[in-house]
């Protein structure tokens, strides 16, 4: 009597580790690939884009927050330039002061060419007077001695001015580097994407290259697989292909192989076990074709990415 109560509860048992079987067994059979198509492992990713200072600085604001989407061209962050303006102001003073040398030593040169002149009729005088015998010698010395200083003293005034152009040339530049380092002080967008981190805070202060916000493109969003060669070297830039995320098991995303690796490499240690590693593989990547279609579909979700051997193999409905 104290042993029928156990049968009762075994029966069932067996029964249902038995219908556990076939279903998994059904299921296997359901879940095989057709022949000529394969697949692989991989985790859906976005390219990422980090948003730095190009210069030096104390963070003013940042005007975006995480999640925030974002378009190319919109300011997101700015660094204080108010010493850069100061040393822009500056620079303008000196780029009008160099102008004004400018005028004064073009106005010298109009001088010193009136004297050079003046000289040239004197000398000519006194070397007729000299031939007919009314001056002397030492005068007409005097006065050539008159006319190669005055010579001297226009060449003089005419490199002055070669020296007041080449300083407005130099204020000028030192103007437009600080413009450009004042832009550059101007964090924005580089494209559309989505803000995944916020890196820094106003107040703090940055070196060069200091990290500000990090980016994703959702536009361009794919999933590297690492295959073996048989399977690769029949695969072509171009052809379709299906992206399949646990998340999303009823929603195959459609995708086209955008890269095919030349050489070989072992499998990467987040794919699969160490002996899987040991193995030569290629890596391919799917790119989304249409990655605004399914928005649930996020960087970083992991999944299958399935591609076929040759283009007239049908995708099964699972896949379509």
């Amino acid at each position: 009597m104290t042993h029928r109560p156990s049968r009762l509860f075994v029966i069932p048992l067996l029964l249902a580790l038995l219908a556990a079987g076939v279903f998994g067994y059904w299921k296997s059979l359901t879940d095989r690939l057709p022949a000529g198509l394969a697949m692989g492992n991989g985790r859906l990713e976005a390219t990422e884009v980090q948003v730095a200072s190009k210069q030096p600085g104390r963070l003013a604001e940042v005007l975006v927050d995480e999640g925030d989407r974002v378009r190319k061209g919109q300011l997101l962050a700015r660094l204080d330039t108010r010493t850069l303006e100061a040393q822009r102001a500056q620079a303008e003073a000196e780029v009008l002061r160099a102008r004004e040398n400018l005028t004064a030593s073009e106005a010298n040169v109009a001088l010193r060419n009136s004297e050079l002149r003046l000289a040239d009729q004197d000398l000519r005088r006194f070397r007729e007077l000299f031939q007919r015998g009314h001056t002397s010698r030492q005068q007409l010395d005097q006065q050539q001695a008159r006319f190669d200083t005055a010579n001297a003293a226009l060449d003089a005034a005419r490199a002055q001015v070669s020296a007041a152009r080449a300083a407005i040339g130099a204020a000028e530049a030192q103007v437009a580097q600080l413009i450009s380092e004042i832009d550059d002080a101007s964090l924005r967008a580089p494209l559309d994407g989505l803000v995944q981190l916020r890196l820094a805070e106003p107040g703090e202060v940055l070196g060069a290259g200091g990290r500000v916000l990090l980016l994703i493109d959702l536009g361009d969003q794919y999933m590297n697989l690492y295959l073996p060669a048989a399977l690769a070297g029949r695969l072509t830039v171009g052809d379709e292909a299906r992206i399949l995320l646990d998340a999303l098991p009823e929603q195959p995303l459609p995708a086209r192989i955008s890269f095919v690796a030349a050489k070989s490499q072992f499998t990467p240690k987040e794919v699969e076990t160490r002996d899987e590693r040991q193995k030569l593989v290629f890596r391919v990547k799917l790119r989304l074709t249409e990655p605004d279609a399914v928005p649930q579909a996020k960087p970083g979700m992991p999944g299958a990415g399935y591609v076929r051997s040759a283009t007239d193999i049908a995708w099964p409905a699972t896949l379509q």
